[in-house]
């Protein structure tokens, strides 16, 4: 495979579908140029060990992106004080200042009461009746339900703050005005409420990050409203596209579904499965630049230029996963990479495995027989944002 021009990327998608040239890169061209819609041209990683060589070697930063004209999807780049855009120690100070909220063990206590609100949305669609938009009715709530709860956020703000979650992931849903006019509310949104805890702090996160502003000194002000934004939009994002993206991939492998049906012990597995085999969205991750020259998937990336990655491909590569085009409930191979890899590795990776742990257990105990409405080709899928998954899913299901 020659090629001399960057090629344009993303490449083209269709539902949770995986274009097999990634497959072609990562035995011919593991490291090959790209242009995303918005920046300068990058190196684009393919494979398993590059993808994890790039997320975690201190030789690519993420705080060397800050000021250039970084290749992204969307029309604005991540802004110079969020933690994505930090490398550490800086990255790491502002980390730990959040990072108990989301332990293993704190997660744990949790699941309780996210299995509360979980069966509260399936008695809600019961009482009201077959079909249901399965989005609307449970993939959105729960997910936005645990983080208003864990973060401090009313959860009858949850139609503006998605409005905002939209257009701040947008790649071309939303003008640049649009999209600038959002992220304005949402600062004022948090800023108010950022106000309302310095008053009367709770029992929250936001009100232990004010702490850490006011009382510590550990942050700043921008610091701090920027961190509590990241922390209600991605924190309830990723969930919510990959809650229908499950269910969709477990109605159209019914095979599977029987299998985690007759082994409920099987859902811890599963999970990780699905969030190996399941594209992480519509594009690569933030890029990393490189410090110095890096030899890295057989050729020589120099000082100064920017390596993009794609941990769906890392995730389907064939030197690490048997049949990795094949979804397998049982699978025990390596660990994924979905959540990332270093020092960015995703923050709330426990929460978001153990919402989709009691996602299933209560879908499979609760609705027997769910499935599509009519057929999958009435599901909606989004477009013109960063993530991939469906925006409107009729299901039904059978009488208890």
């Amino acid at each position: 495979m020659t090629v001399t021009e960057p090629r344009a990327y993303p490449f083209a998608i269709e539902k949770l579908d995986f274009d097999p040239l990634y497959a072609e890169l990562r035995r011919e061209q593991p490291l090959c140029r790209v242009q995303l819609p918005y920046g300068e041209p990058a190196w684009l990683a393919t494979r398993y060990e590059d993808v994890k060589i790039v997320l975690g070697d201190p030789r690519f930063s993420r705080a060397a992106a800050v000021g250039r004209d970084q290749p992204r999807s969307r029309p604005y780049p991540a802004g110079a004080g969020a933690m994505i855009s930090l490398d550490p120690p800086e990255h790491s100070r502002l980390r730990r200042l959040v990072a108990k909220a989301f332990t293993i063990r704190r997660v744990e206590q949790l699941r309780p009461r996210v299995q509360q609100i979980a069966d509260g949305l399936v008695d809600t669609m019961v009482a009201e009746g077959a079909p249901a938009d399965f989005v609307q009715a449970f993939g959105l709530p729960l997910p936005i339900a645990v983080m208003c709860e864990l973060l401090g956020v009313p959860f009858e703000d949850r139609t503006d703050f998605r409005r905002w979650a939209d257009a701040y992931l947008s790649t071309s849903k939303f003008t640049r005005e649009q999209v600038a006019d959002s992220r304005a509310q949402l600062r004022e949104y948090v800023a108010a409420l950022t106000a309302e805890r310095r008053k009367e702090p709770k029992d929250d996160l936001l009100s232990a990050l004010v702490a850490a502003r006011d009382a510590e000194d550990r942050l700043s002000e921008e610091e701090l409203l920027t961190m509590a934004e990241t922390i209600l939009v991605a924190g309830h994002e990723t969930t919510a596209t990959q809650i229908p993206n499950f269910v969709y991939l477990l109605l159209t492998n019914p095979d599977q579904l029987a299998a985690l049906r007759a082994d409920l012990d099987l859902v811890p597995r599963a999970v990780e499965e699905l969030l190996r085999y399941i594209p992480a969205g519509a594009g690569s991750s933030q890029p990393r630049y490189a410090l110095e020259d890096v030899e890295l998937g057989g050729v020589t990336v120099r000082a100064g230029e920017p390596v993009v990655v794609d941990r769906s491909s890392a995730n389907r590569d064939e030197s690490v996963y048997t049949d990795p085009d094949e979804l397998d409930l049982t699978r025990k191979e390596a660990p994924h990479i979905g959540f990332g890899h270093g020092a960015h590795h995703c923050l709330g990776a426990p929460l978001a495995r153990m919402e989709l742990q009691v996602t299933l257990h209560t879908l499979l105990t609760r609705l027997p027989g769910l499935r599509f409405a009519d057929s999958a080709d009435d599901v909606v899928w989004k477009s013109g944002v960063s993530t991939r998954g469906p925006e409107l899913m009729p299901v039904t299901w059978d009488r208890a």
